[in-house]
């Protein structure tokens, strides 16, 4: 079922592209806006989403990450920027060609951080996830809860992001390796990123595939030896696709409705016991205003 999913999240996107490409006129026009459009420097980007949404925890015992209030910060230098948590360098800066050193904190972490909504339905418990469930045959399935393992940190991650920007359609490729010694492992990707506009409705689809070192799936989804009964289990490395649409209407200059929605498939790690579903899922809709 999870790969119906992943194909039925991949025609919807290839649809939406038949669509984009068949409002011809449209898209020049989108196309020229988005080639002519430049960062401009020594400036603040503000806005804030405020709305409803939520990050689902694929993890056994972990809670869903609710989204009300999301900031959007950015601020670029001649050569130095800070963009949402991602702080760089930029050796290249052309109208087709971006070249930068990056580093940013690795998002792993967050399936394993205890949200304040958990303190709150204190009363809502989590003891089915944490028992043997039993399958088709007389052996137990190997699941278990995130409570029961030991801590995982947060890991700073460093490494070259290239962009390459041909009209609409932004191509990106990264590799980053961890240099605080969590995990020591790296993680790189492959992305395509699609502008279009239909009227006044703003749209970025973005679909891409990440690969994951086995050093970084051991080290958050593996298990050691001393944490559970079924002795060390190791993850391997894996590739994981995924795909996003977002959406933006405009109510004003500064103001605009806002809707999102991605899917990231954790089907190659489904080996882990951490996992009670092999795909995560983010949603939100919202009014978003820039300052």
């Amino acid at each position: 079922m999870r790969f119906n999913f992943l194909i039925i999240t991949t025609l919807l996107y290839l649809a939406l592209v038949a669509c984009f490409t068949a409002n011809g006129q449209q898209n020049d026009n989108v196309t020229d806006e988005f080639e002519e459009q430049q960062i401009a420097t020594e400036q603040w980007y503000l806005s804030l989403s405020a709305g409803v949404g939520v990050i689902t925890n694929p993890l056994h015992g972990g809670d869903n990450i609710p989204l009300v209030l999301i900031p959007q910060v950015a601020f670029y230098a001649q050569q130095w920027f800070f963009d949402n948590g991602r702080v760089g360098y930029s050796f290249i800066q052309t109208p087709k060609h971006q070249l930068n050193l990056v580093s940013e904190l690795n998002t792993e972490s967050r399936f394993f951080i205890d949200w304040h909504p958990k303190n709150i339905f204190a009363l809502q418990g989590n003891a089915l996830s944490s028992q043997l469930v039993q399958d088709g045959d007389s052996s137990p399935a190997k699941t278990l809860n995130i409570n029961d393992i030991k801590k995982r940190h947060t890991a700073l991650d460093t490494g070259i992001a290239y962009h390459y920007v041909s009209g609409p359609n932004v191509f990106s490729i990264q590799a980053l390796h961890d240099v605080t010694n969590v995990y020591n492992g790296l993680r790189a990707g492959l992305q395509w990123q699609y502008h279009a506009q239909i009227d006044k409705l703003k749209l970025k689809s973005t679909m891409g595939i990440n690969y994951k070192s086995a050093e970084l799936n051991n080290y958050y989804y593996g298990l050691n030896a001393d944490e559970t009964q079924f002795g060390k289990i190791d993850v391997g490395s894996s590739w994981q696709p995924y795909a996003k649409i977002d959406a933006r209407w405009p109510l004003s200059k500064v103001n605009s409705l806002r809707f999102h929605v991605a899917y990231y498939d954790y089907s190659a790690m489904d080996g882990s016991p951490l996992f009670e579903r092999t795909y995560s899922m983010t949603a939100f809709i919202g009014l978003d205003h820039t300052f």
